[in-house]
């Protein structure tokens, strides 16, 4: 019989859509249900979840839907239990530092959601206290993991692109007012004061993507805005919306890359998936987006002819190929869990630590300086 390795985690921020749906049902239960995580020796390391919030009456319903029984209310209580080794964070970002200080503190490593802190300055002290406390630590990035993302990764790594040029970028979708139709995200994400904000949230992702299937990311120019100024909370209720909702951002990579990205919640969506990437290169271009990725290759590239005075009669979108999956996509936060899991028992390599996550929040600083004060800023190298 194989054995069974227990690992206690403490989920904090369960009660949110990301830590319930993406990291305890379809990461931390998931591997329950495929019996564990599989280690060199044969074992298979067993998340024990303990459910840590604010709101006992949430944290028991979810521990009674899915057959669970270790929740509390007092965090220090919780990290400071012998059998947690893990502290994982899903709360809301302006309640992030102070618990993984605390979770540090205690001598348990550090996986969280990004982004890492409200500021550089709060996210460096954590990444410092980190590697002062030798605790393992990790980031979430799970962009990296989507299948359309790994098959842009896999045409990089085979050469598909020669010397990649430019890369563009559309994300967003129109978030309602919350007047005549309900909001799709909560309303703190509009409130400056709370830790809202589409740069905040959204220049962190673009980060690590940029960082780790291009190049690192040396200068930005952005201009942020928030076009609904107005909006309705969850009881009714108008607020003010102090944080910006769209940012357009302008990223100057090593080697000559430029990266153009767009992050609006005031747009409506005219393309084939909430999040596209356009990567052209010499040789060929390629579209990515959250599941799909289309390529054209310079030897079967159409010459248009621009001529206004004509209807188009070109099937632009037909003339590019669809990358086959050739493999099976598991869930993107569930893999990143198993690697970090591995990290913690067995020592496996792993890439997204604290730096890159507090890079991330470095990005978000920079873009939104560069918005105030109307110039391009260069990114320089964090002091550890």
């Amino acid at each position: 019989m194989t054995a069974r390795v227990p690992i206690g985690i403490v989920v904090n921020g369960v009660t949110g859509r990301m830590g319930y749906r993406q990291h305890l049902v379809r990461s931390l239960l998931a591997i329950r249900e495929a019996g564990g995580v599989p280690l060199r020796d044969g074992s298979r390391l067993w998340p024990e979840p303990v459910l840590v919030g604010r709101n006992e009456a949430k944290l028991r319903d979810i521990a009674d839907r899915h057959g669970l029984t270790d929740v509390t209310t007092d965090l220090d209580a919780a990290l400071a239990r012998d059998d947690v080794r893990i502290y994982f964070d899903a709360q809301v970002t302006g309640e992030r530092e102070k618990a993984i200080s605390a979770a540090i503190a205690a001598g348990k490593h550090i996986y969280t959601e990004k982004p890492l802190a409200t500021t550089l300055h709060g996210a460096v002290e954590l990444a410092r206290a980190a590697d002062a406390a030798g605790v393992r630590h990790g980031v979430v990035q799970d962009k990296l993991f989507l299948p359309g993302l790994r098959k842009l990764q896999r045409l990089i790594s085979g050469g598909f692109f020669g010397r990649i040029l430019s890369v563009r970028g559309e994300f967003g979708y129109w978030v309602f007012e919350g007047d005549w139709q309900t909001a799709q995200r909560p309303s703190w994400n509009y409130r400056a004061q709370d830790g809202g904000g589409i740069t905040v949230d959204m220049f962190p992702h673009w980060h690590y993507l940029l960082e780790q299937l291009f190049a690192p990311v040396r200068a930005v120019t952005a201009h942020v805005t928030t076009a609904i100024p107005r909006r309705w909370d969850s009881a009714g209720e108008p607020y003010e919306a102090t944080a910006d909702d769209s940012v357009y951002g302008i990223f100057e990579l090593d080697g000559g890359v430029v990266a153009q990205i767009n992050s609006s919640w005031a747009v409506r969506v005219h393309r084939d998936e909430l999040v596209e990437f356009q990567v052209d290169g010499t040789e060929g271009s390629a579209v990515a987006g959250l599941r799909g990725c289309r390529v054209q290759h310079r030897a079967t590239t159409p010459k248009p002819v621009w001529n206004p005075d004509l209807p188009v009669t070109d099937a632009f979108r037909a003339q590019w190929q669809e990358v086959p999956d050739n493999q099976e996509y598991d869930n993107g936060f569930k893999a990143q869990w198993e690697m970090f899991l591995r990290h913690v028992a067995e020592d496996a390599p792993y890439t997204w630590d604290l730096w890159s996550g507090a890079r991330g929040v470095q990005l978000a600083e920079l873009g939104l300086r560069s918005s105030r004060e109307g110039r391009r800023l260069e990114v320089p190298e964090l002091d550890r």
